[in-house]
């Protein structure tokens, strides 16, 4: 699961969303929120520079 590999709390995860900072995440049809590999991996490089 993202929250687990990015090492936060599900609040977390919504208040990054809603400022526009995380990796993209994709809707789908039914709801859910999907984040691809490859942009979990690119936002996490990005964290290791920081």
């Amino acid at each position: 699961m993202v929250l687990d590999e990015i090492g936060i709390t599900r609040a977390t995860w919504y208040r990054w969303r809603n400022r526009g900072y995380g990796p993209e995440v994709r809707r789908l049809p039914n709801g859910h929120l999907r984040v691809r590999r490859s942009a979990l991996d690119a936002f996490l490089n990005e964290l290791e520079f920081v």
